[in-house]
């Protein structure tokens, strides 16, 4: 018994311009966490799919037109505390209840 949670990012479900390879290590995510699920059956699987949230990952991009992208694309960026709460809701739940995924997005966020 136990529980895995994963965390992917809104990439596991939609693929984004310049970010092919980071959206197919999140769709690797969602699929290691769906096969992990069917494999157990003691064990709660669950992924978390964030939308934008407030991070470094902007400064580390050399791209400029990548960066000017995800720069208005943070304008509307969570806080990491909303995912935190995602997490504790999963963890919260019933040994007997299972939540497969959680996408979790700014309410403003056209992703």
């Amino acid at each position: 018994g136990g529980q895995i949670i994963n965390i992917a990012s809104i990439a596991a479900h939609s693929v984004f311009p310049t970010a092919a390879v980071y959206c197919g290590t999140k769709f690797a995510v969602r699929a290691i966490t769906n096969g992990l699920r069917m494999e157990s059956k003691k064990t709660r699987v669950t992924i978390i799919s964030p939308g934008v949230v407030e991070s470094e990952l902007a400064n580390t991009t050399t791209d400029l037109a990548t960066k000017e992208w995800l720069e208005d694309f943070r304008k509307v960026a969570l806080k990491p505390e909303a995912i935190a709460n995602a997490i504790a809701y999963v963890i919260n739940q019933p040994d007997d209840v299972n939540v497969d995924e959680l996408i979790v997005q700014p309410t403003q966020s056209s992703y």
